[in-house]
């Protein structure tokens, strides 16, 4: 293919039927000069140019992939017609030799390999334009290069094995699929299943808050250990095979996490029917009843360790893959859409995770308490060996596809950099095609990242907000088990049903506010800072709380008198004949409205079922008054039923915070990507990483477990060994959260204000 001359300045070229070619667009100081264009070649963007803003666009036709589409042949805008662009000339043979351009020295150089692995004609003497004498060292020459793909295999498959049928897959859309079942399964696992069972597994393997927070941040460790090889690495790598390998080490990491359930022995639980009456709690010794199943927390840190490792290539050469392979413009949707999955996979745990729950964790097992008990342990492991089976099944795939899509490279042409400049030139550094695949480039790129302030400041806001997200999406459904007097099922329940629509929904709709609004890197950053002073404003109704639910003993005195000291005082002279011992927490409701630390503390001396409802009902309780009667009352298993007039305004704010807090992390995503140069980008967002994990990621978890922790009111107590909480006190918990969501959310306008 021949383009002959006929550019003007800011022209539009036409064909020979006069119809336009939508706008090959260089700037107005650049003169037209000797350019050849042989077939399937496709030239970079004008980077190098001082404008920054000189750029080529050329939507292709998809019957001919390497031709513009004609458009129309009007004269708007300025552009001037002059000699038409002639594609009549058949395209070269393969295996003949192509040519390249050097403006500087004024010779062109044959033999270029073609994108699809061939070769262009040896003829190298019809120009694009003619140039004017004079003109042979002018800077256009300066700022075009020719984009070659040489010679690789660009088919989907595995080696030699490509069918014909998986090439239907190999396209934008498809890769867009598997990788958002990627980050779906990892929201589930990572952010859903395991902030839905961790009351469980404190309650299973004796763990505190403070030791299940670190086994959510061994997650974000183990990123940071990775994240600058694979991202430095894995960005001038094969992306598709350092992401299915990635998914395929996360899967093997939810298989672990679920073998300490098979690895230990029964769950045993002291029934209601032997702990219910009056006179009938007998204690086992404390060798038996004490136990190092606290140990085991070690194994479920690897799991979320080969969790972190995984995860690593998924949010970092995923996103980049997916930006090089689609038009810029519409790069923000598609990533919009992948964040979307990753955030609708947590809301699919807390969901899915929650019905698990219900089912006793020895399946098959009956047992006579229900999941209201305390005592009740649900089976948590199932979620971990579905995903886990899944993420080795997505790998197979995502192991296929080819280091970048067919017909990809005309996107780099439509690509304007936005990248931070500095003042001594050192950014150009990074547009040399060959810096970044060694190791001695490392320190450079990390010091061209250290030197772009814009960068900084979104690593800043990203990593105080992370704080926040992993903090309360850990202990989220905890937050509203105690506010709400809730099971853990249902509170992971209620927690899925907030984080579905404002998660999710916020997540797509700041990608889908970028691409409508056309936004800049300034105005993406006026757009965060807006998200979150709305989120800032929205997070006081933590002011607000529930009350605790009256528990004799333990939040009042059995009269209903307040607690001397504030110390706990499970004995009262109604149920002092009976025995009772602390270490069976099996909380029963009394027809007054009051919670009792068990049936035997109740006074409780008969027992039966509910029919309606299979709970156990006992009866005959002394220390349960009836409300017109003086005699004794009843009780039934399970915590009281809070009805806090509050929990509507509660949730509202919650849903808008969790709306606001994720309707800036795309758009703050898309900032990143455009405020550093093209070959840094993965790089860039693994650096990024480290720092959202090291100062939010990894001390979120562990900083909002320790002031949960600061709020309980009754502990497990195993032979003078503390265990996990039983009651936390409501008012305190709000206020340790709102503090450190008032902190965090300060920073966060700041950072984006600087």
């Amino acid at each position: 293919m021949v383009l002959y001359k006929g550019m003007c300045k800011n022209s539009l070229f036409t064909d020979q039927n006069g119809l336009g070619s939508d706008l090959y667009h260089l700037p107005t100081d650049v003169s037209a000069k000797k350019l050849h264009l042989p077939d399937r070649q496709v030239l970079a963007t004008l980077r190098s140019h001082p404008s920054h803003q000189a750029h080529l666009d050329l939507p292709l036709d998809p019957a001919f992939p390497f031709m513009a589409m004609p458009q129309n042949s009007t004269g708007e805008n300025g552009f001037c017609f002059a000699q038409t662009l002639d594609f009549s000339r058949p395209s070269p043979p393969p295996g003949e030799a192509g040519r390249t351009f050097d403006a500087l020295s004024g010779r062109e150089a044959c033999g270029t390999p073609l994108s699809n692995g061939t070769a262009s004609s040896d003829s190298c003497a019809e120009p694009l334009c003619s140039a004017t004498p004079g003109e042979e060292d002018t800077q256009f020459g300066k700022g075009i290069k020719y984009v070659s793909a040489d010679g690789e295999e660009l088919a989907c498959g595995w080696g030699g094995f490509t069918p014909g049928c998986l090439q239907l897959f190999n396209t934008s859309k498809g890769v867009l699929f598997f990788l958002c079942v990627a980050s779906f399964l990892q929201g589930m696992t990572v952010n859903g299943f395991i902030n839905t069972v961790i009351t469980s597994i404190e309650r299973r393997f004796d763990l505190r808050s403070y030791q299940s927070g670190l086994i959510a941040s061994s997650y974000d460790i183990a990123a940071c250990v990775c994240l600058t090889f694979v991202s430095y690495f894995g960005g001038n790598g094969h992306k598709p095979r350092w992401l299915g390998w990635g998914v395929l080490v996360m899967g093997l990491g939810s298989l672990l996490f679920a073998l300490p359930h098979f690895t230990t022995g029964r769950y045993e639980t002291r029934s209601a029917a032997e702990v219910g009456v009056c006179g009938g709690n007998q204690s086992l010794p404390c060798a038996q009843v004490a136990s190092s199943l606290s140990s085991y927390r070690f194994v479920f840190m690897l799991g979320q360790f080969l969790h972190g490792m995984g995860a690593t290539p998924l949010y970092t050469l995923g996103v980049t893959y997916l930006d090089e392979n689609v038009k810029t413009n519409y790069s923000p949707v598609y990533i919009a859409v992948f964040y979307t999955a990753a955030i609708l996979g947590p809301a699919a745990g807390y969901l899915v995770g929650g019905m698990f729950l219900n089912i006793y964790t020895e399946i098959g097992r009956e047992v006579d308490i229900t999941p209201e008990n305390t005592l009740w342990v649900g089976a948590w492991w199932i979620g971990f060996l579905g995903a886990g089976a899944a993420s080795l099944l997505i790998s197979i795939p995502i192991l296929g596809y080819p280091q970048r899509l067919p017909g990809s490279q005309r996107y780099i042409v439509m690509r304007v950099s936005e990248a931070h400049q500095l003042k001594d030139g050192s950014h150009k550094k990074a547009s040399d095609p060959d810096f970044g695949k060694t190791v001695k480039d490392l320190p450079r790129s990390v010091l061209l990242l250290l030197k772009n302030p814009t960068f900084i400041f979104l690593c800043l806001a990203g990593a105080t907000e992370a704080t926040l997200i992993a903090g309360m999406s850990t202990f989220g459904p905890k937050f509203l088990e105690s506010q709400f007097s809730l099971s853990a099922s249902e509170a992971a329940t209620f927690f899925g049903y907030l984080v579905v629509p404002a998660g999710g929904g916020g997540t797509f709709l700041g990608g889908f506010l970028v691409n409508k609004f056309k936004l800049r890197c300034s105005g993406i950053i006026k757009l965060c800072l807006l998200c979150t002073v709305s989120s800032l404003l929205a997070i006081f109704i933590f002011f607000i709380h529930c009350p605790n639910m009256p528990m004799a003993g333990v939040t009042q005195m059995y009269d209903g008198s307040a607690l001397p000291g504030g110390h706990l005082n499970l004995t009262a002279a109604c149920n002092a004949e009976c025995g009772c011992l602390q270490e069976t927490y099996s909380p029963v409701c009394g027809s007054d409205g009051i919670m009792y630390y068990s049936p035997c503390h109740a006074g409780c001396k008969k027992v039966s079922e509910n029919l309606r409802n299979g709970k156990k009902v006992y009866h005959e309780c002394s220390c349960v008054e009836k409300t017109f009667l003086p005699s004794p009352g009843n009780a039934e298993a399970g915590k009281c039923t809070s009805s806090c007039a509050k929990r509507p305004l509660l949730l509202l704010f919650m849903f808008v915070v969790i709306l606001f807090t994720f309707l800036s992390s795309i758009p703050a995503l898309t900032a990143t990507l455009r405020c550093v140069s093209d070959r840094q980008r993965s790089f860039a967002l693994g650096i990024q990483w480290i720092v959202v994990r090291t100062l939010g990621g990894i001390p979120g978890p562990i900083a909002f477990g320790s002031m949960i922790d600061k709020s309980c009111l009754l502990w497990q107590d195993q032979c003078g060994e503390q265990g996990s909480c039983y009651v936390y006190q409501n008012s305190a918990m709000s206020r340790y959260t709102l503090i450190a969501g008032l902190v965090y959310k300060v920073m966060l306008p700041v950072n984006f204000t600087l």
